[in-house]
């Protein structure tokens, strides 16, 4: 049985009562109970409280945004592999050793795509808008991906520590092209992608424009 003791599992909450315990669970069965979980946390209500009852770390932090508290998560996390997931039962954490093996085996990023499954639990605005900003990804960074928003990945602990991440909104396409460009070793792999539980809190408009932006700046910066 594959041991999971260097690796942190970690997310930004907001308001995700409906959600959390689920996958908080999900994560610890996933890694055998022995993976650090973190999380950075800017909730009214019993998020927080529910997280630190299943003991998962948390950082209580103002709201300032998706971005500034997935940064402080994965700055906090102790151990040498870092895998990122939302905490609104999304993404499959049942699918966590296979992105850990990936990183044992030599790859820097594992990146799991969603595009594939998500006709049914992504809107079709938000599919199509994934869909371009992946086309865009890969053509002004030199990489083939699929999906450049995900919220699972596993890094290295070097990758998280060697790029000085400035984005808010657009941090989720931060944390897949500024290794690219770096010429981390990068893999691609589907994920499930299920219905949230509980309410989305990001804009689809302002929220695209946001990545967008970040996706065209950092391509002509050298």
């Amino acid at each position: 049985m594959d041991s999971f003791i260097d690796v942190s599992v970690v997310m930004a909450t907001r308001n995700e009562e409906k959600a959390i315990a689920k996958t908080i669970t999900d994560i610890l069965r996933a890694t055998n109970n022995e993976a650090e979980i973190l999380i950075v946390d800017g909730s009214t209500d019993n998020t927080p409280d529910i997280a630190e009852k299943l003991g998962v770390k948390v950082i209580r932090q103002k709201p300032q945004g998706y971005g500034i508290a997935v940064k402080a998560a994965i700055l906090a996390a102790t151990k040498n592999i870092i895998v990122t997931l939302d905490c609104d039962d999304t993404y499959p954490a049942e699918a966590i050793p296979e992105f850990i093996n990936l990183i044992r085996k030599g790859y820097d990023v594992v990146s799991g795509s969603r595009i594939e499954s998500s006709r049914k639990s992504m809107s079709k605005l938000n599919r199509f808008g994934n869909i371009m900003f992946a086309k865009l990804t890969s053509f002004l960074y030199g990489i083939s991906v699929t999906d450049v928003t995900t919220g699972m990945r596993a890094y290295r602990r070097e990758v998280i520590h060697s790029i000085d991440w400035t984005e808010n909104v657009g941090l989720s396409a931060e944390l897949l092209f500024r290794p690219a460009k770096k010429h981390y070793k990068i893999i691609e792999i589907p994920i499930e992608y299920r219905v949230r539980l509980g309410e989305t809190k990001l804009n689809p408009i302002s929220g695209g424009l946001g990545i967008l932006k970040s996706i065209v700046k950092y391509a002509i910066v050298k």
